[in-house]
């Protein structure tokens, strides 16, 4: 039922969560030797759920480490300002999509109250 109700918002959602966690794991281990940044292919992830696969696996399968434009000398691969650039991006659909959804839910509560 929350399927008819909230369409793929929800999955969508819960990508958006998934890979802000990767994000901001890349973020935080920016300065960290040998760490390999990681990411999700979000429009590929949700490609997948649109045809039927379940959020978790589409994430799972779409994720990855990303190719660095300039390599550090220590093998860690996350660039800064890229990582700060999708987290930003990324967060402004979590919000989007979060809106979007409590749209829904406060047009299902008018209903039920009779409003």
């Amino acid at each position: 039922m929350a399927d008819k109700i909230f369409g793929i918002h929800g999955d969508a959602l819960r990508l958006r969560s998934q890979r802000l966690s990767m994000l901001a794991s890349n973020i935080a281990n920016s300065a960290t030797p040998g760490y390999k940044a990681k990411d999700l292919d979000f429009e590929r992830a949700m490609q997948e759920v649109r045809g039927g696969s379940d959020a978790d696996r589409a994430a799972k399968g779409n994720a990855g480490y990303r190719i660095p434009l300039n390599p550090s000398l220590d093998g860690n691969t996350v660039e800064l300002s890229t990582e700060q650039t999708l987290f930003a991006e990324n967060a402004v659909g979590y919000s989007t999509t979060l809106s979007f959804l409590e749209g829904r839910v406060a047009t299902l509560t008018r209903a039920l109250k009779g409003e």
